[in-house]
């Protein structure tokens, strides 16, 4: 089962500047990594985008979040979309195999340092220096990202995993795409106008991801979903009769591949939820357990 949340390139488009909007995007990762949210992605917004911190920003920060520190500096280096990546909040992505990052039987991520021409390729995985492995099939390059299992450390003892390290991952894709994956599970769409969600509604809900996974989707400050989709939302602004505009907008590809318009902060009590904010009400209902 795999849960994907998905958020739209325009996440930042109300930050003051570089620094507060980094800020939010730390937020937004944290949320990630506490409900071990398995994919990330970034979809495009082109009429919410405003540009002012050029394009690509999105992702790369959360790509950056997602790094492990030890990482980081041979991985990024100096880039203009990082500039105050030091207001990033630590992660703290709990291991699922060994009881620490560093304990006997931990997955780690690594990069590769140098490729050899005796078959061996030297990885920095933050151990205290780089080690040596043979070679997977296939090969390597140098910068490639890898995941490596450390069952000892001294002596170091570690091979190549095919398992993915934990924490999420983060990619840039496009919702039809998204919503037509053969893991998506089930489809939600988070709005305002959508279903309120209940003690009850929700025991269904969870037990449906429990079994298939689930794909999140969230809008952008001022602009929601509906209007990113150019759709009305689902059951009218006033929650009356569905419209005739309302009917045939919602017959549209990405508008009607959801199979659940949900608010899961129903009575609000301010006038904008923001995204992070919305991540953390809506993955902390849908994380319970019976």
């Amino acid at each position: 089962m795999t849960v994907s949340v998905l958020v739209p390139s325009s996440l930042t488009r109300e930050a003051e500047d570089k620094r507060e909007a980094t800020r939010k995007l730390g937020y937004v990762a944290r949320a990630a990594t506490v409900f071990r949210v398995d994919r990330l992605v970034v979809f495009p917004d082109p009429g919410g985008t405003r540009g002012q911190f050029g394009d690509g920003f999105v992702e790369t920060v959360l790509r950056y979040a997602a790094t492990p520190p030890y990482l980081r500096k041979e991985a990024w280096g100096k880039r203009d979309e990082l500039e105050y990546a030091g207001v990033l909040p630590p992660l703290r992505v709990s291991p699922r195999t060994g009881s620490g990052s560093d304990d006997s039987g931990s997955l780690r991520q690594g990069i590769v340092t140098e490729v050899g021409s005796d078959g061996r390729v030297r990885v920095n995985c933050g151990l205290q220096h780089p080690i040596s492995l043979p070679a997977p099939d296939g090969g390597l390059s140098e910068g490639e990202r890898v995941s490596i299992r450390v069952s000892s450390r001294r002596p170091v003892r570690a091979k190549f995993a095919d398992a993915s390290p934990p924490g999420y991952v983060v990619e840039a894709s496009d919702l039809s795409t998204e919503l037509s994956r053969d893991d998506a599970g089930i489809r939600l769409a988070t709005s305002r106008h959508g279903e309120q969600l209940s003690v009850d509604r929700l025991g269904d809900i969870v037990a449906e991801t429990d079994t298939r996974g689930m794909t999140v989707a969230f809008g952008a400050p001022e602009r929601g979903l509906p209007e990113i989709l150019d759709v009305s939302p689902p059951g009218g602004d006033e929650g009356g009769e569905e419209t005739e505009r309302e009917s045939t907008a919602l017959r549209e590809p990405d508008g009607s591949r959801f199979d659940l318009w949900l608010n899961a902060v129903p009575n609000q009590g301010s006038e904008v939820v923001r995204t992070e904010e919305a991540m953390f009400a809506v993955l902390a209902c849908l994380s319970l357990t019976e």
